[in-house]
């Protein structure tokens, strides 16, 4: 037995010796191998990434949101400040972010709102739920967006250049600018703070007519008082500017359309090129709705069209130059301009000031009559007897090749004027000789001023020279020879070139062709500040173009 427990020790103790060698061998294996030591790092690692992944997602989202609502806040608030929006900008503001999905951020809007102006302010302070960023034990972020608009006009000088040519007479244009002009007026003058807008209208047609207090301000000539246009030269056109010193040439009164003598009548000739009635002429820098309608309203329709004349004069009431005559014109008791104006135009270069010029044809440039310098002054050869009994015959025109006097309407020559020492009186037996009728003081030799004021150039030639030169000879020389004109060629580079200096200073030009030809909608478009600035109507569409002008002009501005 003892034997038999030995051999089963020793058997024992080799197995359990082999086990232990084993298992060393395997230890030493296992404390060898280094399969699997990165594990525990990358799982952190990859932890770690996501966290991070999750913070730049929930970051993203924010400045998505963001950026929409910056954006959406944008445009509510300047649909807002639109001194034409009826709703309340809280209204507003909440409705655009309704909309936009993001009316969890709304906060009411500060509005402030005046004569002429409004401001709109949203702010939103608030925070960006985050969702990744909260399993890394973060917060809610922040978020913020504000923005500010205001909608105001401040100082404005408009011209406004409106055509009153013959033609307007046709399909109611006449009637149709004056609905739309005066709707103008009304919108600019109710949306901008008194005494912040000065409006001057320059009608033109054939010419441009100035008030004589306002001609009285430049340096023009004095051939005669009877009207008051100024006659433009080329270099005229590549300025703004109106000097107040330089000599400008006055226009002569008178009419190469009309064929009757007004002499008699105590009244100017119809229809002259520069017109003298006080609805024709310039109403210069005024503020008030009602003087400015009351103006519009009596506008009549005639005469040729001169665009580039308009322009000329729209642009002087805008240019700096002008001052020391608007000036002039603001002190006083009656004075033709406010007092506030007294200090404009102001310098090109005041940022707080817009300056506009609307300018309106229903036609194209066409001939603009001027009296040649031979026949601007001095004495003519026409003498006239107010006294004679008929009205004919208290005419006398000298011929210097005969050194004789031509008596209108009795066929006779003679070595004086009717009405001075004595004529042949005859009757069916016998002539004698006899005083003249009147006293000799009543006999006039007239002017060239005088002549053509009161007779037209057709009754001058027809029937003061042509009883006794022919009619062919007294219409080349009375009549062709008197005036000359400039036609549509020079006057549309005219145009241009003044359209240009305008916009080269800043001024913002509006241009309306209404029922105007191609080649007059050529000449706007070129004139105007971009095509954008161009509106081509027709009927009562001038109503819309005027008022989309208007709401051109009431800039909106984004100011944060």
């Amino acid at each position: 037995m003892s034997i038999g427990f030995d051999n089963i020790s020793i058997a024992v103790r080799q197995a359990c010796l082999t086990a232990c060698i084993k298992g060393g061998a395997e230890l030493r294996a296992f404390r060898q191998d280094e399969s699997g030591v990165l594990v525990k790092p990358m799982v952190g690692f990859l932890l770690s990434m996501l966290a991070v992944g999750g913070i730049g997602v929930d970051l993203m989202r924010m400045e998505r949101d963001r950026t929409i609502l910056q954006y959406t806040l944008d445009r509510a608030v300047l649909a807002a400040a639109d001194l034409d929006q009826p709703l309340p900008p809280a209204v507003v503001v909440q409705d655009y972010l309704n909309k936009a999905g993001l009316n969890k951020y709304y906060t009411p809007p500060v509005a402030e709102t005046g004569i002429g102006f409004k401001k709109v302010q949203s702010t939103i302070d608030t925070t960006f739920e985050t969702h990744m960023l909260k399993f890394s034990s973060g917060q809610d972020m922040p978020l913020y967006a504000t923005s500010r608009a205001e909608e105001s006009i401040d100082a404005l000088e408009i011209s406004l250049v409106l055509d009153v040519s013959g033609s307007m007479r046709s399909n109611s244009r006449l009637t149709n600018l004056k609905i739309a002009a005066k709707e103008f007026i009304d919108t600019m003058v109710a949306n901008t703070t008194d005494g912040k807008m000065s409006v001057s209208i320059v009608p033109y047609a054939t010419q441009v007519s100035l008030p004589a207090e306002l001609l009285q301000q430049y340096n023009a000539t004095e051939e005669h008082e009877y009207s008051n246009c100024v006659n433009f030269t080329g270099p005229h056109f590549q300025s703004t500017a109106l000097s107040t010193t330089e000599e400008l040439k006055r226009t002569m009164h008178f009419s190469p359309w009309s064929g009757s003598d007004y002499r008699t009548s105590s009244n100017l000739v119809s229809s002259p090129v520069c017109e003298d009635r006080a609805d024709r002429e310039i109403l210069p820098l005024q503020k008030d709705a009602d003087t400015l309608k009351d103006f519009i309203q009596n506008l009549y329709a005639q005469g040729n069209t001169s665009i580039d004349v308009g322009m000329k004069w729209g642009t002087a009431l805008l240019d700096p130059s002008a001052r020391p005559a608007i000036s002039a014109l603001s002190g006083g008791g009656g004075a033709m301009v406010p007092a506030t104006f007294s200090n404009r135009p102001v310098s090109f270069n005041d940022n707080d000031t817009v300056k506009i010029i609307v300018l309106m044809t229903d036609g194209q440039n066409t001939s603009q009559y001027y009296v040649e310098s031979d026949h601007r002054e001095g004495p003519s050869d026409v003498y006239y007897n107010p006294a004679a009994s008929s009205s004919r015959a208290r005419y006398s025109t000298y011929d210097p090749q005969r050194d004789k006097y031509y008596w209108d309407n009795m066929n006779r020559w003679e070595d004086h004027a009717y009405g001075q020492g004595s004529y042949r009186k005859c009757n069916s037996s016998y002539c004698w000789w006899q005083d003249e009728e009147g006293e000799p003081a009543q006999v006039q030799r007239l002017s060239y001023a005088d002549l053509f004021a009161d007779t037209s150039l057709k009754y001058l030639y027809k029937y003061l020279y042509g009883d006794w030169m022919g009619q062919s000879s007294a219409r080349s020389t009375w009549y062709y020879g008197v005036y000359d004109s400039w036609g549509t060629t020079t006057k549309n580079a005219r145009t241009s070139a003044v359209c240009t200096a305008a916009k080269s200073q800043g001024i913002v030009v509006y241009t309306i062709g209404f029922e105007a030809p191609n080649s007059g909608t050529a000449v706007l478009k070129d004139c105007a500040s971009s095509d954008a600035h161009h509106f081509d109507v027709e009927g009562l569409e001038i109503s819309d173009a005027f008022a989309s002008i208007a709401t051109s002009i009431r800039q909106l501005r984004l100011t944060q």
